[in-house]
């Protein structure tokens, strides 16, 4: 009988599964410890961002106590009537001591809720303000006129950014773009830019009426630096809104705004009267109505000294009536021009109002777009729903505040007459540019009128509203800009 050969047996290989009711492995019991380890880190961190949460929290309600009555103090100081030289300079000391207290506290305040908003967990709101940021480039005023052409879009940029004055961006080449503030002035340039824009309009963006409008209602919800703004946010035409932010706001001196608010009539804001009178070789009869119409423009350039602010606005309200303060000085000021320009201009015969309607710097290159195609996109811009300017700002102070009751009700009141103040503003848009600074001045009168009206409609439900909120939703909704933005 044969015997069977015997077998070698191959050498097992270690299973790389665990042995079912055997114990872990090595590598199993350290990484089950590591885990262990970073949900204890994790839960630590979590705990001492709560303690944080809450510090920043009840530091925040304290500090809107303190801005709340030193508002009032200050409210009082300014309605207060000293008698003699003395007691009003103490008065004036006293009243700068109070700002500078409250500019601190306004800006620590500002500082806290950036980190509260860092400290918070993620949530369904972070997710919605991102796509709030996608959707913002529609819906404005200023959507149709964002440019496709690159180089074009990076120098009105760059207008804006460095907060040039009109004869400032000609000089660099540049089209002029509107500039929303310079320091606490509110339309630093208003005084040029309107009477600019009334001689040589195509020396300005094309859509500056458009991006004005916008930064007009930005501005009471999100205050300087909105985070959906339409005109600095593209650096180039494919861009979404979210792939750019500005960087920051050119620093400005108190000797520049000396200079501005004093003598808005000099410097980089004077009237071109040299150019005319070299344009249209004026007769003796027509040199007298042009001093008549220089002389008009330094008494509105008077205007201007009594709108300058010297402190911030960092409140809604505060910024609202800051804007509306200048936009009535801008038409005061074209109401006491008009009637002068009208007479020198009637006065011109055909061949100088051609060469009066033809001056203008040399911007760039670039020619300049035609009158006519620019009415086209301007009414078309203006036809367009606003539903950027308007709903998204309500959303996001519902998402922030968190309103309830008659806050609610209040802040419904307020979304009702935004609407409404928008489409006052898309009313006054012009279905042409006018040929004639006349007819162009008389189209400035009435943009600036629904603007005023528009403010007037959001004043007083804006104030309302603000009424109703606690110090804590107070200072989350003058933090708005830095707490709602994606």
């Amino acid at each position: 009988m044969t015997r069977p050969e015997p077998r070698i047996a191959a050498p097992s290989r270690p299973s790389t599964l665990p042995a079912v009711g055997g114990r872990p492995s090595r590598q199993e019991q350290i990484e089950t410890r590591a885990q262990q380890r970073e949900q204890r880190i994790q839960q630590r961190q979590q705990i001492v961002q709560e303690r944080q949460r809450e510090t920043l929290s009840r530091q925040s309600t304290e500090r809107q106590g303190r801005i709340d009555r030193l508002q009032q103090r200050v409210q009082q100081l300014q309605s207060q009537k000293p008698e003699g030289l003395r007691a009003q300079r103490a008065q004036e000391r006293l009243l700068q001591t109070q700002n500078r207290l409250l500019q601190r506290e306004q800006r620590l305040q500002q500082t806290d809720q950036v980190r509260l908003q860092r400290l918070a967990p993620p949530s369904a709101e972070r997710s919605a303000a991102a796509a709030a940021a996608q959707a913002a480039a529609r819906g404005r005023f200023a959507a149709h006129f964002r440019s496709n052409d690159a180089l074009q879009a990076r120098t009105a940029l760059m207008a804006r950014e460095n907060r040039w004055a009109p004869r400032h961006a000609w000089r660099h080449g540049h089209r002029a773009a509107f500039v929303a503030w310079l320091g606490p002035v509110f339309w630093p340039y208003a005084y040029s830019d309107i009477f600019s824009y009334t001689f040589w309009p195509h020396a300005y963006d094309a859509g500056y009426w458009a991006y004005a409008y916008d930064d007009f209602v930005d501005t009471v919800f999100w205050g300087t630096d909105s985070p959906y703004s339409a005109y600095a946010r593209y650096p180039e035409p494919s861009a979404a809104i979210t792939d750019f932010r500005t960087r920051k706001p050119a620093s400005v001196s108190r000797q520049t705004l000396r200079q501005l608010c004093g003598d808005p009539d000099k410097g980089v804001t004077a009237w071109p009267i040299a150019e005319i009178t070299r344009a249209v070789q004026p007769t003796p009869e027509q040199r007298a109505l042009l001093d008549e119409l220089k002389a008009a423009a330094a008494k509105a350039a008077d205007v201007f000294k009594e709108s300058c602010a010297d402190t911030y606005a960092m409140t809604p309200p505060g910024r609202l009536r800051a804007m509306t303060n200048r936009v009535s000085a801008t038409l005061d000021a074209v109401r006491i021009v008009r009637p002068a320009l009208e007479q020198f201009y009637n006065s011109l015969d055909d061949e100088q109002k051609a060469r009066f309607n033809a001056l203008g710097p040399n911007v760039g290159e670039r020619s300049p777009q035609p009158p006519q195609q620019e009415a086209n996109a301007q009414a078309e811009a203006c036809g367009d729903p606003k539903s950027s300017l308007t709903q998204l700002p309500i959303e996001r102070i519902e998402a922030v505040v968190r309103p309830a009751g008659e806050q609610k009700e209040a802040l419904d009141r307020l979304s009702d007459v935004t609407k409404k103040a928008v489409a006052g503003l898309q009313a006054a848009c012009p279905d042409d540019v006018p040929l004639t600074p006349v007819g162009r001045l008389d189209t400035m009168e009435k943009r600036l009128k629904a603007m005023l009206e528009a403010a007037d409609w959001v004043e007083d439900a804006l104030d309302k509203f603000y009424a109703t909120l606690s110090s804590e939703q107070k200072a989350r909704f003058n933090a708005l800009p830095q707490v709602a933005s994606p």
